[in-house]
């Protein structure tokens, strides 16, 4: 799941003349742990359980949040969609930290929760988007946030249902036709009591030693600072981001990820063989902070990115960021909490479904048939009672 959009023309002078090209350095040794019998049998068990839950919850509640309730109120309908979302989001933290005893190592700065956030972070690995659900989580807004996706993704059954009702951004990869859509789906977000945490990965794509390799090589034709553990940004996604949001975002959050010890795919996650800890690393970034031209924000990302570089470069050598400690572990208790009601929702929803009333068997053909309307149109309801504009003004 890729962020940002843009060309590589957006870059600043750097170091000139310098045609050698470094090869990158990468973490991916063996793996932590083995890919057991066990291992693997509760991994499909738990992405069972966390994709029947989805669906079913999803089916029967979705219609409710994103139909009913948004003719009166866009704003509560986004909440109560965001609620649900951020319920059975959930799982996801608790399978990572909880049953595959990933360690998940805050470190940087101990940020308070903001209602909009807009958040940039390097690219590792495929799964880098998944690691920012614990960080949600520990700040109470995991159902708010959104990230910008591969447009293919929205054809991906149920999986797209999913991303059109919690209003992520799907993109083509064309500026020419993405500007556009970021800036329409975006424009809809300009209510303050709307929390959003927008997430976006201004490399474009996850990192590989091909891609960083090519990488150096533009740095070096164009005068560009040659990175080792990160690609050059895109900055034209981020800067249409910013530009859409800034006069109502409360934060801008600065994060590295990194891993131990080895980069890991999505099953590595599933079956718990890896990573054995994820360090995330958060800066706040002032908005006062933030130039206002794109040239200059262009400039100001690459610095950013040299930071990055040098964060990773010093956590290899090193093994850590720099003040680890700022965030706790997850509470045990709430997640099997939460886990049992999520479990006991979806087990209701299925009895219903399979035992109860024919009605409600009608009901579920009309929710499918509803949610793949509205995502294949690309379509949400509209607010047909009171004004949605007036909402902003009772914050």
């Amino acid at each position: 799941m890729n962020g940002s959009n843009g060309s590589q023309e957006h870059h600043v002078n750097g170091e000139e003349g310098v045609h050698h090209v470094s090869r990158p350095i990468l973490n991916n040794g063996p793996k932590h742990r083995p890919l057991t019998l066990m291992r693997r049998c509760r991994g499909v068990a738990c992405v069972a359980i966390i994709l029947s839950t989805a669906f079913l919850l999803i089916v029967y509640l979705a219609p409710i949040t994103t139909f009913v309730v948004r003719l009166f109120s866009v704003h509560y309908s986004r909440k109560a969609t965001s609620i649900l979302f951020g319920i059975w989001l959930s799982l996801w933290p608790f399978l990572f930290e909880k049953i595959n005893k990933t360690k998940v190592v805050f470190s940087g700065e101990n940020v308070t929760p903001k209602r909009r956030v807009l958040l940039f972070a390097n690219h590792r690995t495929e799964v880098d988007w998944m690691y920012l659900w614990d960080l949600a989580l520990r700040k109470g807004y995991l159902g708010y946030i959104k990230y910008i996706l591969k447009s293919s993704l929205m054809k991906l059954p149920i999986f797209s249902w999913a991303f059109h009702i919690f209003e992520f951004i799907p993109v083509e990869r064309k500026w020419e036709i993405d500007e556009a859509i970021i800036q329409n789906k975006l424009s809809k977000f300009k209510n303050p009591r709307d929390p959003i945490w927008l997430a976006v990965f201004p490399e474009g794509t996850d990192y590989t030693e091909k891609k960083c390799i090519m990488s150096q090589e533009y740095a070096s034709e164009h005068g560009l600072p040659k990175l080792e553990h990160v690609l050059l940004p895109k900055t034209k996604g981020f800067i249409c981001c910013l530009q859409q949001l800034r006069s109502s975002l409360d934060a801008v959050y600065d994060v590295t990820i990194a891993y131990k010890h080895r980069l890991p795919d999505f099953l590595d996650n599933v079956y718990g063989v890896d990573p054995s800890e994820v360090h995330i690393h958060i800066r706040t970034v002032q908005l006062s902070d933030i130039p206002t031209s794109e040239d200059e924000i262009t400039e100001w990302m690459i610095e950013r990115f040299r930071q990055k570089d040098k964060l990773l470069s010093d956590f290899l050598a090193k093994g850590h960021f720099p003040d680890e400690g700022t965030e706790g572990d997850l509470s045990t208790p709430k997640c099997l909490a939460n886990f049992f009601t999520i479990v006991g929702l979806t087990g209701i929803c299925l009895y219903l479904t399979l035992c109860s009333s024919v009605w409600f068997k009608v009901y579920v053909v009309a929710s499918c048939a509803y949610l793949s309307f509205v995502t294949y149109y690309s379509i949400l309801p509209p607010q047909l009672v009171g004004s949605p504009e007036g909402a902003k003004k009772a914050v």
